[in-house]
């Protein structure tokens, strides 16, 4: 009884031939002697029906049969009348008349129905993986996560790229996470580590003269996770020689594009906008800025001087920033208490509170909040900042990062909570000329803002020691409606360089000899100048797929604790193991 055609194969060209049928009993339905069985396999649903003229052995089996049985049916395809048939099934204008059924194995009483998309709670669905993967949305999430890395690697490959695997078990390096280590049973205490990314391997490969190289790479990070983080994860790596930024901008362009439209046939504008850094935080508050709506920030540090609110005076006058953003239309829907909630959101990034003006007259008259230290000066403010009635205006005034930031999370709470954010549409943005070196309070040192092997913007290289902050790296993210989804950079391949910024970073030069010494190594045998960048592809996926969470887009992911409660990893091992690695466990 091997199947001869799958359940979502079926139509009206097939009526009158006799077909045989392999899946899961998704729904039953008992109807006075008739049994109708919806039959589900991962192409579709096809109805059969168990006429009351059928033998009396089979009309027994098919009262017998329960949900998600996996059984075979041999039947005769039948048209259903036009009254009949199901415009919402891809099958539904036919239906097949049961003349056998196998039982090929049974089920228990399930812990949760499968649906379209079901309600269980996470960790249930995780403990039953195999069955939540049978639902109609992860059936196709996954169908959708194989079709677009398909189309990547049919793109990349179209542009000679090679796919090239490199190790799993590597040095330790310091990469920004904890490594995953592994221990050596062959080299007591020693370890390998399981790659945070392929970064340092596929710098090697361009000094090998693999000029275009890429892998759907398999990366490890011990951090803790939270919906689009998990501690295993996949990105679409690659590499490229004698490229500039532009190269590797447009060659990624290039490659969403394709892979939009051949996995879920959505048209991507040609080239993506580009937004410097520095403009990103000032306008959004963000450097992962969600451009499916406007609503951006404006400098609002005038107000200081022709109002009486001491809080923008003392901002401006300590050197920090008064930052507005105008929402349109809302001065009547928003409540004192979600003003609130969205001052609360504002806190979070250590703003001190959140003032607000309601426009609640044409000639711009002001309502609430701070209005009364504004008085005279409406139309002056309404038309500096472009409000006009009903409108609800907000304000965080502070040191500059944190006015910017703060409020650039209430433009992210506002764009959810007023339904801005339309998950068909993707919205791609360039940001660029991020700053290669952060300061680090706790440490009192600079910091890569990336990672040591990004290149400086070459203006910047001969005083770069002299004064770390003003320093911009070639460096580049992509971010997909408010997602980070790739981060690259041209590469250092000077050894002289790299010595510079491992010195800036306090990376003395004997532990950068043991960390990296094979790579500086290979550097001095005519390394090419290249570049590369790493989109995040479960990331991407999730966003396709209308998700929060790339659990949605996994097959067999961890919870939010990093644990599976499938397989109940991580777990014990014996001692033997133990004894085997040299390794004792400390409590």
């Amino acid at each position: 009884m091997q199947r001869t055609v799958t359940c979502g194969g079926l139509n009206k060209d097939f009526a009158g031939k006799t077909v045989v049928l392999n899946g899961w009993i998704h729904r039953k339905r008992d109807h006075g002697g008739i049994t109708f069985l919806n039959l589900r396999d991962r192409y579709g649903l096809t109805q059969v029906v168990v006429d009351d003229d059928a033998s009396e052995e089979l009309k027994a089996l098919a009262v017998s049969l329960k949900q998600e049985f996996c059984i075979a049916v041999e039947g005769l395809v039948r048209l259903r009348p036009d009254s009949m048939i199901n415009r919402e099934m891809a099958t539904g204008e036919i239906e097949l008349k049961a003349l056998k059924i196998e039982v090929l194995s049974k089920s228990e009483v399930l812990p949760f129905q499968i649906d379209e998309k079901t309600n269980a709670n996470e960790d249930l669905r995780l403990k039953y993986r195999y069955l939540d993967l049978r639902s109609k949305a992860m059936q196709e999430h996954i169908i959708l996560r194989s079709k677009f890395a398909f189309a990547v690697r049919e793109f990349l490959t179209s542009k000679e790229f090679l796919e090239i695997e490199t190790p799993t078990f590597i040095k330790s390096t310091p990469e920004g996470a904890r490594d995953y280590l592994v221990p050596s049973r062959l080299y007591p205490g020693k370890f390998y580590a399981l790659p945070q990314s392929p970064q340092i391997y596929k710098q090697i490969l361009m000094v090998s003269g693999f000029d275009k190289y890429f892998q759907i790479a398999r990366c490890y990070r011990d951090e803790d996770a939270r919906g689009d983080r998990q501690p295993e994860f996949t990105q679409i790596d690659l590499e490229m020689s004698f490229a500039s930024r532009e190269d590797v901008l447009s060659l990624t362009e290039g490659m969403m594009q394709y892979a939009f439209k051949k996995s879920i046939n959505v048209d991507l504008p040609n080239t993506f906008e580009r937004i410097s850094y520095d403009n990103a935080i000032d306008i959004y508050g963000t450097d992962k800025p969600d451009l499916r709506f406007e609503m951006k920030m404006q400098d609002a540090a005038f107000m200081a001087e022709i109002g009486n609110f001491a809080v923008f005076k003392d901002a401006v006058s300590s050197g920090g920033a008064v930052k507005a953003l105008v929402v349109k239309g809302q001065a009547e829907a928003y409540s004192r208490k979600k003003i609130e909630e969205l001052e609360a959101a504002a806190k979070i990034y250590k703003a001190k509170g959140l003032a607000w003006i309601k426009v609640t007259e044409t000639g711009a008259k002001f309502e609430g909040g701070i209005s009364k230290f504004f008085e005279g000066k409406e139309k002056e403010v309404c038309s500096k900042l472009g409000a006009e009635k009903g409108d609800l205006i907000l304000f965080v005034a502070d040191k500059y990062k944190i006015a910017c930031t703060a409020l650039g999370a209430v433009r992210s709470k506002l764009g959810k909570d007023l339904g801005l954010l339309n998950p068909a549409e993707f919205k791609f943005v360039w940001i660029v000329d991020f700053p290669l070196f952060e300061w680090n309070e706790e440490e009192n040192k600079w910091d890569p803002a990336h990672h040591m092997f990004s290149a400086p913007q070459e203006k910047y290289i001969p005083t770069m020691e002299e004064n770390p902050e003003p320093v911009k790296g070639d460096l580049y993210d992509l971010v997909l409606n408010g997602y980070e989804v790739a981060s690259g950079s041209i590469r250092i391949h000077n050894p002289e360089l790299q010595k510079r910024i491992f010195k800036i970073v306090g990376f003395d030069e004997s532990e950068a000899e043991k960390k990296f010494g094979f790579l500086t190594e290979a550097f001095k045998y005519g390394a090419p100048p290249h570049g590369g960048i790493a989109p995040g592809l479960d990331r991407i996926v999730m966003i396709m797929a209308g998700e929060t969470s790339i659990k949605e887009v996994i097959a067999f992911p961890k919870n939010s604790f990093a644990v599976s409660p499938m397989d109940d990893s991580p777990s014990e091992v014996d001692q033997k193991q133990l004894d085997e690695l040299h390794l004792a466990i400390k409590r």
